[in-house]
């Protein structure tokens, strides 16, 4: 495919060279009938009687004699993800340009350290599934009660810790195991779901959940004062429903993540043949 300032495209191009070659033209007058200069009609009349491609060729050089090695580029790149120094420190331990540490972190994806996982040293990968449903990421999510009149973060501390007090006889939670019950094995091999643990004290092996928690706390949990735990929790489903159907995703081509699904009942309007 040619580039977008093209003068011809390839088929138009071999048939300027078919006019000159083939059928005698001048090259001056190819030249002004398709209003091109000569100099690019004589190139395309080589090409054809050399028997070559019309198509655009790379600008890169044949040769580039001052191309940094790759040795050092790996080097680098094995310097950066170890040791987590910025490219000043890089450059000095190979005694090359920082410009060039630079230029090859940029490369490799890592001239920003928050590109690279905090623990391993690895470049930090977004992923995504052939088909919405493939993985799911399942979590919970701990928040704290509001309790009645409001919570310290809209209070202040000492109202809130007299609210909190006050509501605390209210509420007795227990909790069991997560994900390890009987009935969670069964229903999953019913369906013919793989279970997959995530590392314990790693919250980066799930990172999505952990991007959906933050991104739900900041925007709904914490984004108002609520007056009960219960006026939170009736916010939680239109919430939902705006991060669902109407927040712009930017994975998603800045479209909300409904967009991705199909087959979702009441999508599509049945027609009886």
């Amino acid at each position: 495919m040619s580039h977008s300032n093209a003068a011809l495209t390839p088929r138009h191009r071999l048939k300027v060279a078919r006019l000159v070659a083939d059928d005698g033209w001048p090259i001056s007058e190819v030249a002004a009938r398709f209003q091109v200069s000569w100099p690019a009609v004589k190139r395309w009349v080589d090409r054809y009687l050399a028997g070559e491609s019309m198509q655009d060729r790379s600008s890169r050089p044949r040769s580039s004699p001052a191309k940094t090695p790759k040795t050092v580029t790996k080097r680098c790149v094995s310097l950066r993800l170890r040791l987590r120094e910025e490219p000043v420190q890089l450059a000095a331990r190979r005694n090359i340009a920082p410009s060039t540490v630079h230029r090859i972190l940029r490369s490799a994806r890592l001239n920003r350290l928050a590109y690279a996982d905090r623990e391993t040293g690895e470049p930090v990968r977004r992923y995504e599934h052939d088909h919405p449903g493939s993985l799911v990421h399942v979590d919970v999510k701990k928040l704290g009660n509001i309790p009645d009149g409001g919570g310290w973060r809209y209070v202040g501390r000492h109202q809130g810790e007299k609210h909190r007090a006050a509501t605390q006889s209210k509420s007795r939670n227990a909790y069991g195991g997560a994900y390890r019950s009987c009935l969670w094995r069964d229903n999953c091999e019913t369906l013919s779901i793989t279970s997959k643990f995530t590392r314990p004290y790693r919250p980066q092996t799930n990172g999505k959940v952990e991007r959906f928690h933050r991104t739900m706390a900041d925007g709904r949990a914490y984004a108002r004062c609520y007056t009960s735990e219960q006026e939170r929790r009736d916010a939680l489903a239109g919430g939902l429903h705006q991060y669902n159907h109407h927040r712009p995703h930017t994975a998603c081509g800045n479209q909300p993540p409904f967009s991705r699904l199909i087959n979702v009942p009441g999508q599509y309007s049945s027609v009886a043949v």
